[in-house]
């Protein structure tokens, strides 16, 4: 059984995990999308999709991975409680998160909803950074800066992507 610290360690660790996942893989694709020429509905539903449905499985994920190590930590069969109390946490994290970056295509067309929506998510990372640097008691400024930088570059590859196919350097069929 994880102590206390353990225990809080594993929920916070889901937390950033899911919200740093969900704010780099929505932003990169809206950005991809909307840079290759997709209509505001075309964007809005491949947002929506893509944040229902990664969420549903990266809480999944979350609990059954956590719970076949739990297992294994423990060699013997453990409950579920604390791998479904991540699973969920994942799923919420990873859902609540993914609607900052898509929220600007609800009010703003495509050009001007690429660029809030990218500063959104590098603000969220970095504000991300600051809180859990606060909850570990670890450097601020160099923890949110890291989160940044790190997630901004998954941002590009979204980018650079959306670039590629609009410019016909990509063909993906559409």
């Amino acid at each position: 059984m994880a102590s206390k610290k353990e225990t809080f360690a594993l929920y916070v660790r889901t937390f950033v995990f899911g919200v740093e996942d969900s704010l780099v893989s929505t932003v990169g694709l809206l950005s991809g999308v909307a840079l290759a020429g997709a209509s505001r509905n075309t964007i809005l539903l491949s947002g929506s999709i893509l944040i229902f449905v990664e969420a549903f499985s990266m809480g999944v994920g979350s609990l059954l991975s956590e719970h076949q190590a739990e297992k294994y930590l423990a060699r013997r069969d453990v409950p579920i409680l604390h791998s479904a109390i991540a699973g969920v946490l994942m799923f919420i994290s990873y859902l609540g998160a993914g609607f900052i970056p898509l929220a600007p295509y609800l009010y703003y067309e495509n050009h001007t909803a690429v660029i809030l929506s990218i500063a959104f998510a590098l603000l969220a990372l970095f504000v991300l950074g600051l809180v859990s640097a606060a909850i570990f008691k670890t450097r601020l400024l160099r923890n949110a800066f890291e989160m940044l930088i790190i997630g901004g570059l998954a941002i590009v590859v979204g980018i650079a992507v959306g670039r590629l196919v609009e410019g016909g350097l990509l063909t993906v069929g559409l």
